[in-house]
């Protein structure tokens, strides 16, 4: 598929299951050239009309990225390839969406590094919780080298062999049983995956991001990265409508994870130790600090909420310090708590009821993205 030429430039796009569509979606509404990459053919053309189903789902919420770009346009400017080195020829900025798999990444960063000819082309990773040096150190670019995580939120479902390609499994593991004989191998393996497609559940659930409706993207540099590839990433990501934010040295779980987690973790103790139910727990954050999250963060509440950040840690510091003592350390997320949780989270939201949530939870998501855009335009003009 030939795309039309863009003057922005070209992004090469590696992967092309969810988070890769996501991204295609993203960079082509905003007018780049997008080089779509995969091993699979196949795969290559739904996720061709996955993009353009998305693209005029954004068309239809007044989500482009550039104004007077429509969603046809968009797609025009998407183009497949199933050659990794014509993907990345002359692109600008390449990311990275295969799966969370150190030794994979390592692989395909290593047959970047050995394409990539402009020492200004960006290799960034989508990668969720592996911190660039794990898979970057011994690359001739890794310099160019760096993560940019969209926050994962949503979710999706799919047939297990849509997911799971029989054929394609088929392939990668025959060498593994019958080095010598692929036709034979290819047999024996297609038995057993026969098997166990029959009994397995036929849905699979994907963690997926539609950045145009939770726009953060997680930058985080090696500590070899030149700052200039920082810099670059950030003013590109601003400039396709999302929100960066940059950790100044790798830690685990980045930077979104580890604020999450401790509000996950407190929730925890509150439950465990009696001090509310898990209702309680989801109230106050939905009918509280969730509405008061959505609109500033917790420096910035510190300082309305005093006659600045100094006068409110001088008044409320020393009982943040005696609370955060006393919630000790992490707890073990299993036992009576967690049988507790599930026995009144499958009351209050039964498992076969959980699309209906989630499609309610994607609306009222896309509803707020809508309502952000226009306040912003507001404010602009």
């Amino acid at each position: 598929m030939a795309s039309l030429p863009s003057n922005k430039g070209k992004v090469a796009i590696i992967g092309s299951g969810l988070i890769g569509r996501c991204w295609s979606v993203l960079f082509s509404s905003a007018g780049y050239n997008v080089a779509l990459y995969d091993t699979v053919a196949s795969q290559l053309s739904t996720a061709l009309t996955s993009i353009e189903a998305q693209l005029c789902d954004m068309e239809s919420k007044g989500l482009m990225r550039v104004d007077g770009m429509t969603a046809q346009k968009a797609l025009q400017l998407v183009s497949s390839f199933d050659d990794l080195q014509k993907a990345v020829d002359s692109a600008l900025y390449v990311q990275e969406c295969t799966p969370e798999n150190v030794d994979l990444k390592k692989k395909v960063f290593a047959s970047l590094d050995s394409f990539v000819t402009s020492d200004k082309t960006i290799l960034a990773s989508s990668t969720s919780c592996l911190v660039p040096s794990k898979f970057t150190e011994s690359l001739t670019h890794r310099k160019q080298c760096i993560v940019a995580h969209p926050v994962s939120i949503m979710m999706s479902f799919k047939p297990f062999d849509e997911f799971f390609p029989f054929q394609n499994v088929t392939a990668n593991l025959s060498l593994c049983v019958h080095p010598l004989n692929k036709d034979v191998s290819q047999a024996i393996i297609g038995t057993i995956f026969q098997s166990l497609l029959q009994k397995m559940v036929g849905w699979v659930a994907f963690v997926i991001n539609p950045p145009y409706y939770v726009p953060l993207v997680e930058i985080v540099p090696a500590p070899w990265t030149d700052s200039d590839v920082v810099d670059r990433t950030v003013a590109l990501m601003k400039e396709i409508g999302q929100a960066p934010v940059v950790t100044k040295k790798e830690v685990n779980g980045f930077i979104f994870n580890r604020l999450q987690y401790a509000i996950i973790m407190e929730a925890w103790r509150l439950v465990e130790d009696g001090v509310c139910s898990p209702e309680d727990v989801e109230t106050t954050i939905t009918e509280g600090l969730g509405l008061r999250y959505s609109l500033i963060g917790p420096f910035e509440t510190m300082q309305l909420n005093a006659n600045g950040i100094r006068d409110y840690c001088e008044r409320y510091g020393a009982n943040i310090k005696h609370v955060c003592e006393e919630q000790g350390g992490p707890r073990s997320l299993s036992g009576e708590t967690l049988d507790k949780l599930e026995k009144e989270l499958n009351q209050t939201m039964p498992l076969e009821q959980l699309n209906e949530r989630r499609s309610l939870r994607d609306k009222r998501l896309a509803a707020l993205a809508i309502h952000r855009q226009h306040e912003d335009k507001e404010n602009e003009s």
